[in-house]
Order: C-alpha cells, then sequence, then structure tokens
C-alpha cells in the first residue's frame, strides 16, 4: 500500500494530545541505497556505504530524540541493534532535523539519547540534510533495509503499535523484514508505511515531496 506523505494523520497518544502525523514515502522496491557520508555524534567517526561493505544488509533508520514516535519505539531500536550484533547486518541511524527549530535534535543531544540507550550502530547528524532528502525521509522513525547489492527490499513501519494504542512494540514487521533478507529469503511485499512526525526542514529547504 502506498501513502502520501503530505497527509496529516492525527494521533491521540496516553497524554491526551493530538499529535499531526506523517507517513513514508514508499520507495520503490529495488532502489539503490544512495551514498552518504556522515559522522556519528558519538565517535566522530566518518562513516558511509563503504563502512557496512561487509555486511549483507544493511539497516538505515531516520529518527530524532524529541519526537514522542521515536521516544515510543526507541528502547526496541537499541534492542533490535543488540539481537542483530553477531550477524551480517549493518545499521546506521541518521537525524537530519533542523536543530535550530528543534534544539533537543541537535549533535550533543543525540549523543546524550545514543549513550543513554547504549546503542552500539552509528547514530550521525545529517547537518544539510541533503541524505534524508535522497532518501526521500518523511518521517521519524523511517526505515530502509537494503541487500547485499544495496538495493531497497523493506520500506515501512516497526511493528503497528503506535503512542497510545495500547499495541506492544515488538518491531515485528522489521525484524520479518530483516530475518528474511539475511536468510536470502524473498521479503514479503505486503509492507505498511511508518508512521511518526514529519522530517523538521530548514526553512525554505523543505523538498517537493514533503
Amino acid at each position: 500500500m502506498l501513502y502520501d506523505a503530505s497527509v496529516l494523520l492525527p494521533r491521540t497518544p496516553a497524554g491526551g494530545k493530538v499529535l499531526m502525523t506523517v507517513a513514508s514515502v514508499m520507495l520503490p522496491p529495488g532502489t539503490p541505497a544512495p551514498p552518504f557520508s556522515l559522522r556519528d555524534v558519538v565517535s566522530g567517526h566518518l562513516y558511509s556505504l563503504d563502512s557496512f561493505a561487509g555486511k549483507s544488509a544493511l539497516l538505515v533508520m531516520f529518527l530524532c530524540r524529541h519526537c514522542p514516535y521515536v521516544q515510543h519505539v526507541e528502547e526496541e531500536l537499541a534492542r533490535i541493534g543488540r539481537d542483530y550484533r553477531d550477524t551480517n547486518l549493518g545499521i546506521v541511524a541518521i537525524s537530519s532535523n533542523d536543530p535550530a527549530q528543534y534544539p533537543d535534535d541537535a549533535p550533543p543531544q543525540l549523543k546524550e539519547l545514543a549513550e543513554r540507550l547504549r546503542v552500539n550502530f552509528p547514530v550521525c547528524f545529517d547537518e544539510t540534510q541533503d541524505v534524508a532528502k535522497a532518501y526521500r525521509a518523511a518521517c521519524t522513525p523511517d526505515f530502509y533495509l537494503f541487500d547485499r547489492e544495496r538495493r531497497l527490499v523493506y520500506r515501512g513501519q516497526l511493528d503497528d503499535s503506535r503512542p497510545g494504542n495500547n499495541k506492544p512494540v515488538t518491531g515485528r514487521d522489521l525484524r520479518a523484514a530483516i530475518d528474511a533478507v539475511l536468510a536470502g529469503k524473498p521479503v514479503d511485499s505486503t509492507q505498511q508505511a511508518s508512521i511518526g512526525c514529519s522530517i523538521k526542514w530548514k526553512r525554505g529547504n523543505a523538498p517537493s515531496y514533503a
């Protein structure tokens, strides 16, 4: 199912506040992974596609610190990193939000998030927002899973849990896709778009799909 990333979807989390949310842009399966070169906010190391050349799959996640949708699943994202530590899955998280408008998404705060969750994958800051545009990232969280040839095999939700809907966070959908690609099996083509807060573009920098 395809979703228009410009559609606002009201959700009500536990606190009763209505969140206006955005859906993923569902890129066509087989889309090649766009290149990137970004620094990890914790180590300062530079990461690119070549950093994961030895891995048979690559998960690229767009996230941030302030978004309630990311906060809702952040422990599961860290858990996925731990659970797939000794596999052929590479993982990189990217934050592209404008820190001038959302200071909680600035690199020092992203570093605090990574250290608090004790993630074992790089969390990189996309200062120019060019990487988000290349991936057509629309929301946080947004997930892209690529195979050995770095062709897109999954773009969609972590699972069907959302703030306030009382469904458990399991990572079921994303984990199933990861397990399939690592086993050399086809990934289920029925994929539901991720839902979350919109990418916070710098003024005048929003892409045409936003």
